[in-house]
């Protein structure tokens, strides 16, 4: 079936990138496979990072179904482009339906868009990995994907107002070769796994990142263990 609406949207971001100056800096890419179903997951510091963890499979020219929160879809205006974009919606309540339309959608082929986190981390590390990414892969029997975003949450994050007035900022995405699931491990620990790759890649993606805080007031989008002003990460965070 024709994607109608997912295209113009990618093309509406790309010229909103460009608007902005935004600075890309992707590695990895490569291994995001160009056929197949794959579950691909990312730490989630922003409110666009599905637009970023999307744009990382672009040189593949692969399409990514995000899970997201069923209230997405009920809002008058992303309601109906995430429904015309065949992404996932997830009531918490009752998640099993979300992961059978994910399974079926990795059995067909798509690549799944997950941020295990469940909700954006404020102190802008990892928090703890829910298992279900791990889960779908392991009985789709297709790979997972690791991602890491840094600089995402200066646009746009949890507690702060947008600010699109920003330009050059550089987007750093770091895209890590896919993990095969061992259908004997467990899920918690594939999870754990997975967890300590995405870590890997964020600590590659810090590390690579160009720009410094302009001063005190500017340091609130860095972690405190990198000198940062982001609130500290709760002491149950770890996994």
């Amino acid at each position: 079936m024709a994607e109608l609406v997912y295209p113009p949207v990618i093309a509406v971001a790309r010229t909103m990138f460009k608007a902005l100056d935004l600075r890309f800096d992707i590695a990895g890419s490569e291994h995001v496979p160009r056929r197949g179903g794959a579950v691909l997951v990312s730490n989630h510091i922003g409110y666009l990072d599905f637009v970023f963890a999307g744009f990382a499979a672009r040189p593949a020219k692969r399409l990514v179904r995000f899970m997201a929160k069923e209230s997405v879809f009920k809002h008058r205006v992303s309601g109906p482009l995430m429904r015309a974009m065949k992404h996932i919606p997830v009531d918490r309540a009752q998640g099993e339906a979300a992961f059978g339309h994910a399974l079926k959608a990795l059995r067909d082929g798509e690549i799944v868009g997950v941020f295990p986190e469940a909700t954006i981390s404020q102190s802008f590390t990892l928090k703890k990995f829910k298992s279900g990414a791990a889960r779908m892969a392991q009985q789709a029997g297709v790979p997972l994907l690791p991602v890491a975003l840094w600089g995402t949450q200066r646009l746009w994050t949890k507690g702060r107002k947008r600010d699109f007035s920003r330009s050059h900022v550089p987007i750093t995405i770091r895209v890590g070769e896919p993990i095969t699931p061992d259908p004997e491990e467990s899920a918690v620990t594939l999870t754990e796994r997975l967890r300590g790759r995405v870590q890997e890649l964020l600590d590659a993606a810090q590390r690579a990142y160009p720009a410094k805080p302009k001063g005190p007031e500017d340091s609130w989008w860095l972690p405190a263990h990198l000198g940062g002003t982001a609130p500290a990460p709760p002491a149950t965070q770890a996994p």
